[in-house]
């Protein structure tokens, strides 16, 4: 039995933000209800390739977009701009818990599925709207994009090369971290309305802004900020505070060095027989290698360019200085400590027979997370779920069939 076993979601929303925080209430054990168009589902469903393979390596259907933010559903597809589909929602909101939706700031009110309308029918709901820009302000009415809130939210404006380095620009991340970010403090608020709603019998409405949160994830960057008003700046992978902290190219490849004191840069340069530079008087404390590290870097390049990524990181693990590789998913996926955590998983699937998974990260000791549904296909438990939630026979559920509502 999951933490969230008792909980019923109604995930009303599409693409990341949304349903990568319901898949985090799904993980936990909640019941999470996919609410997708019918014959065309969640966008992302389309986002490809690549696809997952079924058992002869041929593609199916499912976008490996899809895959990754949506175990542990149910798939129901409900024709919201129809007056019966409507009326689907606001029946499954009945015995929901909480409901997600990710629409434009108004969008539901025309079909009566905004908070102030189902709170009618379950006053108790704790109803989570993810939009780029909140629910007031001049932006509101903004469609929201990650791409466009990292830029707009200062992300970009610390990533990538500093300005000296020839070709530097801003850079985006790798991922859609405002979107990531977002589902994740979604979560956190939800729970919070959980236990809110349990000790007063109150539910609430939950307001997540993209660009609310990609300004708070930049923690001590947008401190610094307000504490000096000095303009933060890019400095690629080095950091501005501490040297040498930041890539080094070895004989096959970069490797991370993240040096925090004397002692450390001492080992560092020792294990590369140039201990001289730890006694230098322009090196020997931090202060000295931030303000010289135009001179010490590049003789640190020379260093680390005679042995091999291997050969480094066990020198410097042995004496403890701390450094790491930089994998590609391939060597991700074949460490030795990502294989002991179990983080990659197999679930069978209906049309891929097997597809492989990334584990959730939350490892609770009494309510462990369990993966008990792959990702669904599009509308995989449309009749199930009218049977069983909206207790409809046979007959009825055709009816809606017939007439395009699921």
């Amino acid at each position: 039995m999951g933490a969230l076993s008792h909980i019923r979601v109604l995930d009303l929303s599409r693409v990341l933000a949304g349903p990568w925080c319901a898949q985090n209430l799904a993980d936990l054990g909640a019941d999470v209800i996919k609410v997708e168009r019918p014959g065309a589902g969640d966008d992302t469903r389309h986002w490809g390739p690549p696809f997952a393979k079924d058992a002869n390596g041929a593609d199916t259907k499912e976008s490996a977009y899809f895959i990754c933010i949506n175990r542990n559903k149910r798939s129901i597809t409900v024709d919201i701009s129809k007056p019966d589909g409507q009326e689907i929602i606001r029946q499954l909101t009945k015995d929901s818990d909480v409901v997600i939706e990710n629409y434009k700031v108004g969008d539901l009110a025309k079909y009566g599925l905004d908070y102030e309308s189902l709170k009618k029918v379950k006053k108790d709901l704790i109803y989570c709207s993810i939009t780029g820009f909140g629910q007031n302000g001049p932006y509101a009415q903004r469609p929201g994009y990650d791409f466009i809130v990292q830029g707009m939210g200062g992300f970009m404006s610390v990533t990538g090369e500093a300005d000296d380095v020839p070709g530097a620009s801003p850079q985006k991340a790798g991922v859609a971290i405002a979107d990531i970010f977002t589902g994740m403090y979604a979560s956190t608020a939800i729970l919070a309305a959980v236990i809110h709603r349990d000790r007063t019998g109150d539910g609430q409405y939950i307001d997540m802004a993209l660009l609310d949160t990609q300004i708070a994830v930049m923690a001590n960057v947008s401190s610094a900020y307000l504490c000096s008003d000095q303009v933060p700046q890019r400095w690629g992978n080095a950091s501005p505070i501490i040297v040498p902290y930041q890539t080094f190219p070895t004989a096959d490849g970069w490797m991370i060095v993240g040096v925090g004191n004397d002692g450390q840069f001492k080992h560092f340069v020792t294990a590369g027989g140039q201990a001289h530079l730890a006694n230098h008087p322009d090196y020997c404390t931090n202060p000295l290698r931030v303000e010289h590290r135009k001179v010490l870097v590049p003789l640190l390049e020379v260093m680390t360019r005679k042995k091999t990524k291997a050969e480094w990181i066990a020198l410097l693990e042995a004496v403890s200085v701390p450094c790491g590789p930089i994998n590609n998913f391939k060597e991700v996926f074949e460490n030795e400590q990502v294989l002991a955590r179990g983080v990659q998983i197999d679930v069978p699937h209906p049309t891929a027979g097997t597809m492989r998974l990334v584990a959730s990260p939350m490892r609770l000791s009494e309510t462990p997370v369990e993966v008990r549904l792959a990702p669904p296909t599009l509308g995989q438990h449309t009749d199930e779920i009218l049977r069983e939630r909206l207790q409809l026979d046979e007959a009825g559920i055709a009816a809606l069939h017939a007439k395009g509502i699921v």
